[in-house]
């Protein structure tokens, strides 16, 4: 049976030439898995996953299972507009041993994602997952936030085993964890709220910033579990301009500069996104340094 605990990251999704550049990928999951990370990510929003072809997202499955499965757990995001697109990726990840499947919930129709709707689609979708399924609140993104209130209906599916929240509205994660089935993993979405997240009862989280610090995002989750919450607090303090830069600041191409200015390789995200200008570049550099990440 799959437990959802521990630090994930979603890991970044290298092109080179506008192709799937899988040498590099192979060295930067190399560094992955040989961290105390928990699990990896495949196709979460910092692998650009609403960029990917179809083909490239099964190329990238069966890519990252055979190198990870067995040395980590391995989650892969299927979810995206189309339900059999989302079930077809599902099938597929199963296929090649993965842990389980992140989706992250319908949005084009926004205005239509009422909690009704919502609960059908993930139920209807649980039902006939060959693997449990990991619910992905992203409101930043899709414009659509799954309320507690539905995420605790939704725990008590016997498939469905966790959800990773990006809302930092650390009142509804509360809510979530006190009201959802005690088998039901939180995770927290963002290291600016992980340790509330932790101290409340989530259970791990999935984190950009796993990416450059996977060791460190880890070593939190252990220090919150030792009560060691000083030394936690002073963890979180050093890398949160690291994350932020990584995140809301410059977000996916900021993040890929940081993987090549650390000896991994992030290489140039797809467009529309695009990479930081000279400035910024300065600027995370100025930050990975002060938080002794570059020396």
């Amino acid at each position: 049976m799959f437990t959802l605990k521990g630090a994930y990251t979603p890991i970044a999704t290298p092109f080179e030439n506008g192709k799937i550049a899988y040498d590099k990928l192979e060295k930067n999951l190399e560094f992955w898995l040989s961290s105390k990370l928990e699990g990896i990510v495949v196709m979460g929003s910092n692998g650009e996953f609403v960029s990917l072809l179809q083909e490239e997202k099964e190329e990238l499955i069966r890519f990252c299972c055979e190198k990870a499965v067995g040395r980590k757990k391995v989650i892969i995001g299927t979810g995206s507009n189309c339900f059999e697109e989302t079930l077809k990726l599902g099938e597929l990840a199963a296929e090649n041993k993965a842990d389980a499947v992140l989706v992250v919930t319908p949005f084009y129709y926004k205005g239509a994602m009422k909690d009704k709707v919502l609960e059908n689609y993930f139920t209807k979708l649980a039902d006939i997952s060959p693997l449990p399924v990991v619910l992905y609140n992203m409101p930043g993104n899709t414009g659509v936030n799954t309320s507690s209130a539905l995420l605790s209906a939704l725990s008590r599916h016997p498939n469905i085993v966790g959800v990773k929240d990006t809302s930092g509205n650390i009142t509804q994660i509360s809510e979530t964890i006190k009201n959802c089935d005690p088998s039901f993993s939180v995770f927290a979405g963002n290291w600016s709220f992980l340790m509330p997240s932790l101290l409340m009862g989530a259970k791990g989280a999935t984190l950009a910033l796993g990416n450059v610090a996977p060791n460190e995002c880890a070593e939190l989750i252990e220090l919150i579990a030792q009560n060691k919450l000083e030394e936690a607090r002073q963890l979180v303090f050093r890398l949160m301009p690291v994350n932020a830069a990584i995140t809301a600041r410059y977000g996916v191409g900021g993040l890929k500069f940081a993987m090549d200015s650390l000896g991994l390789f992030g290489g140039e995200p797809r467009l529309p996104l695009m990479s930081p200008d000279k400035a910024g570049r300065e600027d995370i550099l100025q930050i990975l340094k002060t938080a002794e990440l570059l020396k």
